[in-house]
């Protein structure tokens, strides 16, 4: 695997909340997949178009609406397979209709992914290789994609430039998070850049050296 190249990425915000849908593909094949379509799926259709991307699938970080509402329609229209979260999620996919007219989202459907995810398993996109690591805390079966060959991770709402996930959620728990990002997250590197769930990409170095929440300061201190 360390003959792969990069992975290319589009980043496009979705929803109202912004959310960072991402559309990733193998410059060598062409195929590609759609991280996270929270909604506004004419727009993601339209990025997908614009790159020529042959989609092959839809990876799914959490099961909150803003990152998954979209995802049933999307794959309806492509035709292609859903691959995460964890299981452990499938309460909230359960519910992602209700929870979309609670936030004004139209028309979101849940769905049964065609694969669930759990920490170590590998998901494919064209040749390349992205590793799985589940990090609860934020939701109980986030998972994280992780391509070492190029150093890069797509992180959903475990990890932010200069902050952390949520935990006041259903089923949130702030110890669970912080323990998934400096035991599943910190080792993969301080090179590592990451694409959050929100707001501007970062690296697991710089955030190490001045995250307040889980900066390594912050960590010794919480001990």
């Amino acid at each position: 695997m360390s003959q792969e190249q990069s992975p290319q990425v589009v980043v496009q915000p979705v929803t109202p909340f912004a959310q960072n849908c991402s559309l990733i593909w193998d410059p060598a094949t062409g195929h590609g997949a759609v991280i996270d379509p929270g909604g506004d799926v004419d727009t993601i259709v339209a990025a997908i178009d614009a790159k020529n991307v042959a989609v092959e699938k839809i990876l799914i970080t959490h099961g909150h609406v803003d990152h998954a509402g979209g995802a049933a329609e999307l794959a309806e229209r492509l035709g292609v397979p859903i691959e995460g979260p964890a299981r452990e999620d499938a309460f909230l996919i359960d519910d992602i209709a209700q929870h979309g007219q609670q936030y004004g989202f139209p028309a979101c459907r849940s769905f049964t992914p065609g694969r669930w995810l759990e920490d170590g398993d590998t998901v494919t996109v064209g040749s390349l290789h992205f590793e799985v690591r589940h990090c609860p805390g934020h939701t109980p079966g986030h998972v994280v994609f992780f391509h070492r060959p190029s150093m890069l991770a797509f992180v959903g709402d475990v990890l932010f430039a200069g902050s952390i996930g949520r935990t006041d959620f259903p089923r949130g728990d702030h110890a669970a998070l912080i323990h998934s990002i400096t035991t599943r997250l910190w080792p993969m590197g301080d090179d590592v850049t990451f694409v959050p769930g929100h707001g501007p990409a970062s690296t697991f170095g710089e955030e190490r050296q001045s995250n307040p929440f889980v900066g390594d300061r912050a960590v010794k201190n919480q001990r």
